[in-house]
């Protein structure tokens, strides 16, 4: 059902972007993210509408989109001596790596009052500059209603990330638990963060070496998680006596 080392940009034609133009991807997404919320309720992920994935019923609708986990910056005119330096074979490598489903995540894609989606926010926002692991201590701090460079941003969403009651039903939804220490109250992030304070992006060959391990690290564990997933969710549909006992695999 899922290949974890399938990347995504094989099936995306060139120069377009694989959260939008990757059918595998869009496949991919619907099969890990149809399943039940913390409310015990299903969540299921129609691809009715092109480029999107949508979700109605009693919960509302929801018009979903890819986004992208792991940057590798190679475009950033302010990092341009530094990719140079790290090489086009590397970065080439550092891309690929990234392209795998445990690269990607999904956000709302509507426009709300005209403003800005997550995806749009996150990667103009100055402090976040599409850094996963800053976006995911937003989304802590949206949680315990604590102001971040994305509060406006993410309570105009809230409906969505209602949906997985806590912070804990987020990170478990989306198997995001190696990015989170065990009890949910810290994120593990990339490169040092001192309440955003710091530049979201490395300042050095080495400190970029360094976010390139994290980033690729975390996606590997992802993987492996999404591998574990969804060898428990065939072993239980095709057990119906333990499938009747619960829900809970789906939410590991």
């Amino acid at each position: 059902m899922i290949d974890t080392s399938f990347i995504m940009k094989s099936d995306t034609p060139i120069g377009k972007d694989p959260d939008r133009y990757s059918p595998t991807l869009r496949k991919y997404h619907s099969i890990l993210w149809s399943k039940f919320l913390p409310s015990g309720e299903f969540f299921k992920l129609d691809l009715d509408i092109p480029n999107l994935l949508h979700h109605n019923s009693n919960l509302g609708e929801f018009y979903l989109s890819s986004d992208c986990i792991g940057h590798t910056y190679r475009k950033f005119k302010s990092l341009k001596k530094i990719i140079n330096e790290v090489g086009v074979n590397e970065i080439k490598s550092f891309s690929e790596k990234c392209g795998t489903i445990g690269g990607y995540i999904i956000f709302p894609s509507n426009r709300i009052n005209n403003q800005m989606t997550i995806n749009g926010s996150r990667g103009c926002n100055h402090k976040i500059k599409d850094r996963f692991d800053l976006t995911l201590e937003c989304i802590r701090r949206f949680y315990l209603n604590q102001n971040s460079p994305l509060t406006k941003t993410l309570e105009r969403y809230s409906d969505f990330f209602n949906l997985f009651k806590n912070f804990s039903g987020y990170v478990n939804f989306f198997h995001l638990q190696d990015l989170v220490t065990k009890d949910s109250k810290r994120i593990n992030f990339f490169l040092p963060n001192k309440e955003f304070s710091l530049s979201p992006l490395p300042k050095s060959r080495e400190e970029y070496f360094e976010y390139k391990k994290n980033i690729l690290t975390f996606i590997k564990l992802r993987n492996q998680r999404i591998d574990d997933s969804i060898n428990d969710t065939v072993s239980i549909v095709s057990n119906p006596i333990r499938l009747s006992r619960s829900k809970s695999y789906f939410n590991k």
